[in-house]
């Protein structure tokens, strides 16, 4: 038994098994960060290979990160009790008038599983909302989702009311957008700081932003 048995147990998408596994390190001695790095992150890292390839789709990816879900369901304390810090804090959300939520939850899975520190506001959220929970948490990044086309309106009026507090209220945000009918230049045309095209790519650029 070894930390790459957990690495291919999340590759074969086996929820019962990863937690097991994590536990089993857990009591052999094994380094938490150790654990949620070569286990968990590595194992997602390939699936969102995979994914941007066009070998797997939305489903496997799902089932991958449920699989990492349950790993860090034993793992999230023991790293709360090391002082290991997140690598960042992200305030997730699908905007206000928007109710679904696969695609933000799919995201919100992948951050965390990559060491983030996740706040997830669930769907319906108003502006300033977000601009709260990113204030009481010392968010880096604000994350986004819409899936209604009727809903890019109030992405830009939420986006547009981050940058104002960015500049009037001290917030220090970056602002990410996503979902089915958002596009590279819509992200622009508003003024977001970045583009997921996909959830992967959303954990990539949420990586660059706190790397930077």
């Amino acid at each position: 038994m070894s930390i790459d048995d957990i690495r291919k147990a999340v590759l074969e998408y086996d929820e019962e098994t990863v937690p097991e596994l994590v536990q089993a390190e857990v009591d052999a001695g094994t380094e938490v960060h150790e654990i949620l790095n070569r286990g968990l992150v590595s194992a997602l890292d390939e699936i969102g290979e995979k994914f941007s390839a066009g070998t797997l789709f939305v489903p496997e990816m799902l089932m991958a990160a449920e699989a990492v879900q349950a790993g860090l369901d034993i793992l999230r304390p023991l790293l709360a009790d090391t002082g290991i810090k997140p690598i960042g804090t992200v305030i997730l959300g699908t905007v206000k008038g928007d109710l679904h939520d696969i695609g933000k939850n799919l995201v919100g899975m992948l951050l965390e599983g990559a060491g983030f520190r996740l706040i997830d506001l669930g769907t319906d959220v108003d502006a300033e909302d977000f601009i709260s929970a990113a204030q009481e948490n010392d968010a880096d990044i604000i994350a986004m989702s819409g899936l209604l086309t009727t809903s890019m309106s109030e992405m830009e009026r939420a986006v547009t009311a981050v940058r104002h507090a960015n500049t009037g209220r001290n917030v220090n945000v970056r602002v990410m957008v996503g979902g089915p009918p958002v596009t590279q230049d819509f992200a622009d045309r508003i003024g977001a700081d970045a583009y997921g095209m996909d959830a992967p790519g959303a954990v990539e650029r949420a990586r660059g932003f706190v790397a930077s």
